[in-house]
């Protein structure tokens, strides 16, 4: 592989797949095309990195960024909770069909989340002892990643009641 080809990936993977201008040796036009292109492929096809699974105590002094469950998230040590959808429980499933789908909906947001999020922030509160910071997860196309959860039958709408996992 030429040194100037090997030269551009590098920069390109240090800067996270974004082109940096100058960054480059002197090459002609068609040599930089190719470099290019070659670049983005390289740093569009590596792995998305995922948001972990919370672990562990003390989120919010650990300043940790994390998934508890379908639902909920901690940001930068701030505990949060997606705001009009309820998604099944997964550590305090009232029956196991609730706790196997918490597991789906959680692994399936972790999915949605490893291609890039925004959280927008709705200025209100949860009426639980924690006040989390209600919010919604913005995808990079747009969509609502709490909607996905609820047309994918992993979340339902909030308010609700009962427990539609168990039967009730």
């Amino acid at each position: 592989m030429p040194e100037w080809l090997v030269h551009t990936i590098m920069v390109m993977a240090a800067a996270g797949g974004r082109i940096v201008r100058g960054a480059c040796c002197a090459m002609d036009g068609m040599a930089m095309r190719v470099g290019l292109a070659i670049a983005a492929i390289v740093a569009l096809a590596g792995p998305a990195e995922a948001i972990e699974i919370c672990k562990g105590g003390d989120r919010a002094a650990r300043g940790v960024t994390c998934l508890v469950d379908g639902d909920t998230l901690w940001q930068d040590g701030v505990k949060m909770r997606l705001l009009d959808i309820d998604a099944p429980e997964t550590f305090d499933a009232d029956c196991g069909r609730e706790k196997d789908i918490g597991d789906l909906a959680t692994e399936r947001m972790q999915e949605l989340m490893a291609h890039g999020y925004k959280l927008k922030d709705s200025g209100r509160k949860d009426r639980t002892s924690d006040k989390r910071t209600l919010v919604r997860v913005v995808l990079p196309d747009g969509r609502d990643a709490g909607q996905v959860l609820i047309s994918e039958g992993l979340a339902q709408p909030w308010p609700n009641r009962g427990n539609k996992w168990c039967g009730r």
